[in-house]
Order: C-alpha cells, then structure tokens, then sequence
C-alpha cells in the first residue's frame, strides 16, 4: 500500500541527506556553526541550520581514499546498506567543505590537514559546487584521506509524509580540526555563526531566529554537553531510530510532535 502525502497524493520518496554539527570549544563552552539559509530557497528559506545536503551519485566511488571506520561500520550505525553509508559519509565531508570551508580530510601519516582556506583550495570548493570535481578526485589530487573516524553519528530523522519535499536525514557532529576556520562561503546562507546552543535557542524563543524541529531538537541535545569532547563521546545507540514528527494544530500553536511525544512547536505554518 502506498503512503499519502498532501492532498490524498502519494507521499513523496525522501531524497538521502547528510547534515553536519560542527563543534568547537568557545570561552564559555561548547558552540556549534550555523547558517541561515536565504530567504527564498525552495527548502527551509529564511531558516537556521547546519551545513548538509543531498547525496552526490559520485559520493558512492570506492577508490576513494578512506581513513577510519569502514562504510559497514555507518551502515550499521544508519541501518541502511554499505553503499548509501559510504554515499552519506562522504555528503557529510564534501557539504561541510562546500558550506564551511572546513576538509575532514588527512594524510597518509594520520595528521589532519591543518589549513584549506588558499585560493587553490577555493577553486577546488567551487568546482565541488558546480559538480565539475568530485570529493574523490578532489582528494586524490591533493593525497589525502576521508577521515571518517572524525565523523560520530548524531541523529537520524526524515520528513514527514505531508512535506513535498521529503529528506531522509543523518546527522553527524565533528570537531573543527586543529588549523582550520569555518568560513562564511555557502551561496545558500547570509549569515554564518558559532553559537552556544542554549544562546541560539533562546532566539528561537525570541522568534530572531527560526528554525525547522530537528535542529532546535538537536541543539537542545547539544545543551548537555559541556564540550566537544563530551558531545563527541555521546553517540546514541546504533542503528539510530529514525526520527519522522506529526504535525498537530491545537488552541496553544501549531506542533511537531515527535514519536516520544516531544512536542515541539512550529515557527512555520503547517503543510497545507
């Protein structure tokens, strides 16, 4: 039996995502990266988010130079095959490259590339942008590893069957490497910002700031770490349970409401 979406039509099949929680460690403690997305955009326009997006077919290629847990091992983390967790682990450096300026990359030695912001480097992120480059080539190139082992699983969720546009959505959280800065450089945002998670959802609160459930769910996740180190040692339990919210509309707002019944509510209206 097929699943309906809006207006009785068959929900829509959500597109494989990855989105990345990159961390540091301000002066009063743990701080993630976000973009605001441009108004406009024909997904989460006007928006706060992480940086991520869709699978590249390319991101699947198996000569790609590898460091760290193996695609099976995020297979078994996602509950999905070997092919779609190579695919999502590579989304996740590439998008993080092509929205922050920051490589999750290495070399042979085991030593993380320190620096990624010269103009070669730009030229190779905008080629990664335009699809003229893949990540593979991009690190073959240079002689450098996917470091996944950077990489932890953070949260699994997928749009509800209402939305058009659907996204099957893996979360991941990374350390800022040593040596690198995050960089306003996403064509898809008009502001970039480390923030503490309790401070960016306070302007949720304030209503500065808006945002879809799942990335004020995980900034409030995010709130129970005092830093990098904790928040990267609290890997859920694997596979992930994937996370897809129900919208309610009561006297007190409009809702998402999650399976536990968190019930978050919506700074957009409801699907019509």
């Amino acid at each position: 039996m097929t699943s309906e979406g809006t207006s009785g039509r068959p929900a829509a099949e959500p597109k494989q995502a990855a989105t990345v929680l990159l961390l540091r460690d301000g002066a009063a403690g743990l701080e993630v990266y976000l973009l605001r997305r441009t108004r406009g955009m024909p997904f989460a326009g006007g928006m706060t988010a992480y940086p991520g997006g869709g699978v590249d077919p390319r991101d699947g290629e198996t000569d790609l130079g590898w460091a760290g847990p193996a695609p099976a091992q995020w297979a078994t983390a996602f509950g999905c095959d070997e092919r779609t967790a190579r695919e999502l682990v590579c989304a996740a450096v590439r998008e993080t490259f092509e929205e922050a300026g920051v490589l999750l990359a290495g070399l042979p030695d085991g030593a993380v590339v320190p620096d990624v912001s010269g103009a070669d480097w730009e030229e190779q992120r905008q080629a990664l942008l335009s699809r003229e480059l893949s990540l593979a080539e991009l690190l073959a190139d240079r002689g450098l590893l996917l470091r996944s082992d950077l990489l932890r699983p953070f949260a699994h969720w997928i749009t509800p069957r209402v939305e058009p546009r659907r996204y099957d959505t893996k979360f991941f959280a990374a350390a800022l490497p040593v040596g690198q800065e995050a960089r306003d450089v996403s064509g898809e945002a008009d502001e970039a910002a480390w923030l503490a998670p309790a401070s960016a959802l306070a302007e949720l609160a304030a209503g500065t700031r808006p945002m879809l459930p799942p990335t004020s769910h995980t900034l409030t996740q995010l709130q129970a770490f005092p830093d990098v180190a904790a928040a990267l040692a609290g890997s859920p339990p694997q596979p992930m349970e994937p996370i897809s919210p129900v919208f309610e509309e009561a006297p007190d707002g409009k809702w998402a409401v999650l399976p536990d019944g968190t019930r978050i509510r919506l700074a957009v209206p409801l699907p019509s």
